[in-house]
Order: structure tokens, then C-alpha cells, then sequence
């Protein structure tokens, strides 16, 4: 239960790490101080019910056709294998200094609205949480339901951490520099991830 629980919290902080419009938008908010538990919550809610979502309805689908796991995890492979190469082009092409911008405050509704696009609109939240998540749990089963747990608390813990310690962060990621690191970090992750789900 515990390897599947630590499983899941990697593989999910390590998705969610990958810098993207949504994790920009969390870190700018935080560096304004202006909503940043709502933003939080929203984002760490719409992981979770996407989560849920894989893990239950993999499982479920594995059930009823045994060769669709084998699929999916060679998909899950292809798909970790794809993903980490793209963070090495984007630790290759060089990193974006993240600079918070400086008008007045947003109302909280715009601000929430533009969290749920963020989230909902992106294609890759599907992939990572339904696809990839709803297949490397299986590889954990019976214990779906911790490995579902932990990367739920994974994206709770970035987001509350991104968003609460950007203040932190500000001098670090206003550097190029920081995100190529984070870009090769992540990378790595996603490499280890499909070494371990091919070899496992």
C-alpha cells in the first residue's frame, strides 16, 4: 500500500510540476497575494475529481477487458517517455523569467473563472489524469485507492506550495535559469517513471 501511495504522489507532483499555463497563473497569483486560497482549491479540487475519475473508471474498464491494461500501460510508457523528451526541449530552448504583473486587483470571480479555464480548458489535464494516472494505478491494484489518495494530496501540497510560497520563490524563478533546472528535474522524473511502469 505505501509504494503504491508513495507512487502516486510522485507521479502526480511530477505532472503537475511541468511548467504550464495554469502553474504560471498559480505563482502570479501568489506573488500578488491577491485570492490565492480559492485559486488554490480550485485547482487542487479539479485534480482530485479528474484523479478519481482515472482511477475508478481504469479499473472498471480493465475489468471488463483484460488486454486494455497491457494497452494502456505501454501507452502510459510511450506517453511518460514523450513527455519527459519534451521537458528536455524546453530545458534546451532556455527558461522564461516569471514576472508578476503589476495593474490593480482582479475580482475574485474573473480570477476564479480564469482558474477554471485554465484547468479544464487544457488538453494535457486529460491525459495526465485520466490516461496516465487511471493507468499506472493499475499497476498498483488492489491499492487504487491510496495511490489515488496520495496524488489527489500531491496536487494539493504543489499548489498550496506554489501559491503560498511564491513570495519565496520570487527571486529564484525570476531567473531563466530556475525553470531550465525544474524543466530537467522533471524530465528525469518522467523518464524514471516509464523505466519503472515498462520494467514493472
Amino acid at each position: 500500500m505505501w509504494e503504491a501511495a508513495v507512487a502516486g504522489y510522485l507521479i502526480s507532483i511530477s505532472l503537475i510540476a511541468a511548467i504550464g499555463a495554469q502553474n504560471a497563473f498559480v505563482l502570479r497569483q501568489g506573488l500578488r497575494r491577491e485570492h490565492v486560497l480559492p485559486v488554490v482549491l480550485v485547482c487542487a479540487l479539479s485534480d482530485a475529481v479528474l484523479i478519481a475519475a482515472g482511477v475508478a473508471g481504469f479499473g472498471a474498464i480493465s475489468a471488463q477487458i483484460p488486454w486494455f491494461g497491457l494497452a494502456m500501460r505501454w501507452l502510459g510508457v510511450a506517453f511518460l517517455l514523450v513527455y519527459g523528451a519534451l521537458r528536455f526541449r524546453a530545458a534546451l530552448r532556455g527558461g522564461e523569467a516569471l514576472v508578476p504583473a503589476t495593474t490593480d486587483a482582479v475580482p475574485l470571480r474573473r480570477v476564479l473563472m480564469m482558474c477554471l479555464l485554465f484547468t479544464w480548458a487544457n488538453p494535457h489535464v486529460y491525459l495526465d489524469t485520466l490516461v496516465l494516472i487511471g493507468s499506472v494505478s493499475a499497476q498498483y491494484a488492489p491499492h487504487g485507492l491510496a495511490f489515488g489518495i496520495a496524488a489527489a494530496l500531491a496536487s494539493l501540497s504543489f499548489f498550496g506550495a506554489l501559491g503560498y510560497g511564491a513570495r519565496l520563490l520570487a527571486p529564484v524563478f525570476a531567473r531563466p535559469q530556475a525553470w531550465v533546472v525544474l524543466e530537467i528535474i522533471v524530465g528525469c522524473v518522467m523518464w524514471a517513471l516509464a523505466a519503472g511502469l515498462a520494467l514493472g
